[in-house]
């Protein structure tokens, strides 16, 4: 599948190669339970809500989420294809040590 090696190398450079890589799993992790706008991720994931602005931004700019909504009514959840090959966001988790399943 195209989708799976692409999605590959997103997940490696956003949950590895680059800084914040564990609160973006966090976020999709939330995101994987139920959809939520930015206040409601900052909360429940105790980060600041620039914090989780700035991630969120990086995540949907790579097509791992989609919003729909407006303004503050904006909500969050994880992208079909990241829903459909997500058992690859947990593989890539757990070499990464970090908690890809709750």
């Amino acid at each position: 599948m195209p989708y799976d090696s692409e999605l590959r190398r997103i997940l490696w450079f956003l949950l590895g190669g680059a800084r914040g890589g564990e609160n973006r799993a966090r976020i999709l992790l939330e995101l994987r339970h139920r959809p939520c706008n930015l206040n409601q991720l900052s909360n429940r994931l105790g980060l600041d809500y620039r914090t989780v602005t700035h991630h969120v931004d990086i995540l949907k700019r790579n097509s791992l989420i989609t919003s729909s909504g407006e303004k503050y009514g904006l909500s969050y959840s994880l992208s079909p294809v990241l829903e459909v090959n997500f058992d690859v966001f947990v593989e890539i988790c757990s070499k990464l040590g970090l908690q890809g399943e709750e």
